[in-house]
C-alpha cells in the first residue's frame, strides 16, 4: 500500500492569501502585534502554532497560554468565515476528482499534514467542497515542526490501515518547507505551483515535478509512480 500525504493551503485549497491575512489581522486585534509578516519562509516553522510562539517569544519573551492560543483561534476562524462569506474558497482544479479517485484505490492511503491548525484547516475545506472527514490527518495543533505533524499524520494513517509502514510515501505541497520536510523524512515529493516565482523557489529547493494544479490527470498519476521511487522507508 502506498502513502500519498497532503498538504492543504495553496495544494489543495486557493486559499494562501486569505490565510495569512487573517492570520495577521488576528493576531493584530488579539494580541496588539503589528507588522507581522505573513512571508512564512521567514519563521522558523511555517505552522500556525510555531508562527505564534515565535511572535510571542520575540515581542514578550514566552510562549502563549493554551487560553490565549484558544482566543486567537476563535477569532481567526471568524475572520475566515467572514471573508469566505464574501467570497467562497476555490479547489485547486481538479483537486477533488484527485481524492475522490484515490480513495476508492485499494492499494493507496491518503492523509493530510497541514501547518494550519485544524479548526482553520477543516473550514477551509469545507468552503472549498473539499469535506471528507474520513480522510485522516495532523495539524498545527499536534507540534510546531512540519516533519513533526507529518510523522503525526502518518502515525494516524498507519492506525487507521493497521500497518506499521507503508510501501511507499510521497507528499505533496505547495512550499519550499514542504520540500525540505520531505527530505528529511525520506518522502518523495511533488509541488503545485502556478506562479512562474513559487515554481522557481521549488525548483531552487529541488523540486523536480511540479504541476499547476491536478487537471493533467495521466501525467500527475505518472509523477506519482516515479515520486514513489525516490521515497525511502
Amino acid at each position: 500500500m502506498n502513502l500519498i500525504m497532503f498538504d492543504i493551503d495553496g495544494t489543495l485549497t486557493a486559499s494562501d492569501v486569505m490565510d495569512g491575512e487573517c492570520f495577521v489581522q488576528a493576531v493584530q486585534d488579539v494580541f496588539g502585534f503589528a507588522d507581522v509578516s505573513s512571508d512564512w519562509s521567514l519563521y522558523r516553522h511555517c505552522s500556525d502554532s510555531g508562527v505564534l510562539d515565535e511572535l510571542f517569544q520575540t515581542r514578550l519573551g514566552r510562549s502563549p497560554l493554551p487560553e490565549e492560543i484558544a482566543e486567537v483561534q476563535a477569532h481567526f476562524v471568524n475572520l475566515m468565515e467572514v471573508s469566505i462569506a464574501a467570497q467562497p474558497l476555490k479547489a485547486i482544479p481538479g483537486a477533488k476528482e484527485l481524492l475522490e479517485v484515490l480513495l476508492a484505490e485499494s492499494h493507496v492511503a491518503i492523509s493530510l499534514a497541514s501547518g494550519a491548525w485544524e479548526c482553520s484547516a477543516r473550514l477551509k475545506l469545507r468552503s472549498a467542497g473539499l469535506d471528507f472527514p474520513q480522510i485522516p490527518g495532523a495539524f498545527a495543533d499536534d507540534a510546531h515542526a512540519r516533519e513533526d505533524f507529518m510523522q503525526a499524520s502518518f502515525q494516524r494513517v498507519a492506525q487507521r490501515h493497521g500497518r506499521e509502514e507503508f510501501d511507499s510515501r510521497v507528499y505533496i505541497g505547495d512550499g519550499v518547507w514542504d520540500v525540505r520536510a520531505s527530505r528529511n523524512l525520506g518522502f518523495g515529493f511533488i509541488g503545485i505551483g502556478r506562479e512562474p516565482a513559487r515554481v522557481q523557489r521549488l525548483r531552487d529547493e529541488g523540486a523536480s515535478v511540479i504541476f499547476p494544479d491536478f487537471t493533467q490527470k495521466d501525467a500527475f498519476q505518472a509523477a506519482l509512480v516515479e515520486a514513489r521511487g525516490q521515497a525511502r522507508t
